[in-house]
C-alpha cells in the first residue's frame, strides 16, 4: 500500500470545466475520427493499399504522439492556459486542407496537422480535468475521456451521412466544429489561468509522490505494455474493422460505418465506468479485469456470424475501454508533480501504438489477408497477466468539497 499522502484543503469539484473540457473532447475526436471513417473513399480515390492507409494513420498517430510529451513537459515548468485554443487552430487549417488535397503526400500533410492540434489539446485538457477533479481523478478523467468516446463514435455516422455521400470537399464543413470548440477552449484558458495565479499566490505546488522511484518506474514500465495490448488490439478494430465486415460479411460501404460506431459506443461506455470504479474498488483491479477480461471475447470472435461478431465487438468494447482512465490515474499517481508529462506521455503513447498498429497490421492484411490480422490479434488481451506486477496502490482518501458547477 502507498505512503499517506499529505492532507489539503478541500476543492471543489468543477464540473462546469470538466463539461467544458469533454465537449471539446466529442468535437475533437468527432472531427479526427473523420480520417478512418472516410478511408473507403480515400482507397478509391487515390488508389491506395492498405498499408497506404496504414501510412495514413501513422502520420497522424505520430503527430500527436511523439508532440505530447514534450508539450506536457514543457507546460509543466511553464504554464500556458491559451495554447488549447491555439492547438484547436492546427485542427481547423488540416481539415479545411483534406477537404482541397489534390495528391496523396499533400493529403498525409493535411492529417499530420491534425495530428499537431491534438498533440496539445490531450495533455493539456487531460492536466485541466485533473486540476477542476476536487480530487475525483478517476471521475474527472472518465468523464474526459467519455467525450472523446462520443466523439469518435458519432465522427464515422457524420461522415458517411455527409462526406461519403457528397464527396470529400465535404470535410471542411467539419471545421465548424473547429471554430466552437475554439471559442469554448478560450473561456477554459481563462478559468486555468486564474486557476495558476490563485495556486501561485497560495504558494501551494504539487507535492511530490512519496513512492519509491524502483516502484514508480516498473509500474510505468507494466502500465505501457498494458497499453500496447490494449491500443494495438484497438486499431485493428478502429482502422480495419469496416474493411472485415465488407470482405467477411459481404457488409455494404454505406452500413460498414454505422457498425464501426456500434463498437466505438461501446468503448464510450467503457471508459465511463472505468475511472469512478477504479476510484472506488482500486485501480489495479480495474486494469486486471479490462485486459485480461476480454480475451475470452477476442479469441471468439473471429469464429463467428456478423450477429455474433457484432455483439462480442460490444462486449470487447465495454470491457477493453474500462482500463485507459484508470490507467491515466495510476500513472498521474505515480508521478503527481508531472502531470502534464505523464498525460501527455501515456495519450501520446496510445497514439503511436494506433499508429504503428495500424501500419503492422496493415502489412499483414495486405500479405495474408483481413481475417488473418483479427486472429492473431485476439490473443494480445493475454498480456493482462502482467498486471499482476502493479503494486496494490488503494483508492486514495479525500475529504471533497460538495460538487459545484460554478467556475
Amino acid at each position: 500500500m502507498a505512503p499517506s499522502r499529505p492532507v489539503r484543503k478541500p476543492q471543489p469539484t468543477r464540473f462546469s470545466v470538466i463539461g467544458a473540457v469533454s465537449f471539446v473532447h466529442v468535437l475533437n475526436d468527432m472531427m479526427q475520427s473523420v480520417i478512418v471513417a472516410i478511408y473507403p473513399l480515400l482507397k478509391g480515390e487515390f488508389h491506395l493499399g492498405f498499408t497506404q492507409i496504414g501510412a495514413i494513420t501513422l502520420t497522424f498517430q505520430l503527430t500527436a504522439s511523439l508532440l505530447q510529451p514534450v508539450v506536457g513537459t514543457f507546460t509543466d515548468k511553464h504554464p500556458l492556459p491559451y495554447s488549447l485554443p491555439v492547438g484547436m487552430c492546427f485542427t481547423f487549417s488540416g481539415l479545411l486542407l483534406m477537404s482541397v488535397a489534390p495528391t496523396y503526400p499533400v493529403l498525409l500533410l493535411a492529417v499530420a496537422l491534425i495530428g499537431c492540434g491534438s498533440s496539445v489539446f490531450h495533455p493539456e485538457s487531460a492536466r485541466v480535468a485533473r486540476l477542476a477533479s476536487g480530487g475525483r481523478y478517476g471521475l474527472a478523467q472518465s468523464l474526459f475521456q467519455i467525450g472523446g468516446n462520443v466523439g469518435q463514435a458519432l465522427g464515422p455516422a457524420l461522415a458517411a451521412a455527409i462526406v461519403l455521400k457528397f464527396g470529400r470537399s465535404h470535410v471542411g464543413w467539419f471545421g465548424l466544429l473547429a471554430l466552437v470548440a475554439i471559442v469554448i477552449l478560450l473561456q477554459v484558458g481563462r478559468w486555468y489561468g486564474h486557476h495558476i495565479r490563485e495556486r501561485a499566490g497560495r504558494n501551494t505546488p504539487e507535492a511530490r509522490s512519496p513512492i519509491p522511484a524502483p516502484v514508480v518506474r516498473r509500474t510505468i514500465g507494466v502500465l505501457l505494455v498494458l497499453m500496447f495490448s490494449k491500443f494495438f488490439y484497438l486499431a485493428s478494430i478502429s482502422s480495419y474493422y469496416e474493411f472485415y465486415l465488407i470482405h467477411h460479411f459481404g457488409v455494404s460501404v454505406g452500413e460498414a460505418p454505422y457498425l464501426l460506431s456500434v463498437f466505438l459506443a461501446a468503448v464510450a461506455a467503457g471508459t465511463l465506468v472505468g475511472g469512478p470504479l477504479g476510484d472506488r474498488i482500486g485501480r489495479k483491479r480495474v486494469i486486471w479485469f479490462s485486459i485480461l477480461g476480454c480475451a475470452p471475447f477476442t479469441l471468439l470472435l473471429p469464429h463467428v456470424g456478423l450477429g455474433w461478431t457484432v455483439g462480442l465487438s460490444v462486449v470487447i468494447g465495454l470491457v477493453l475501454a474500462s482500463a485507459f482512465p484508470a490507467i491515466i490515474v495510476y500513472a498521474q499517481d505515480m508521478l503527481t508533480h508531472r502531470i502534464g508529462m505523464v498525460s501527455g506521455l501515456f495519450y501520446g503513447f496510445s497514439f503511436g501504438l494506433g499508429g504503428l498498429g495500424a501500419l503492422v497490421l496493415g502489412i499483414i492484411a495486405d500479405h495474408y489477408g483481413i481475417d488473418f490480422v483479427y486472429q492473431i490479434c485476439a490473443f494480445l488481451p493475454l498480456l493482462g497477466l502482467l498486471a499482476a506486477f502493479l503494486p496494490d496502490v488503494r483508492p486514495i482518501e479525500h475529504d471533497h468539497a460538495p460538487a459545484t458547477g460554478e467556475a
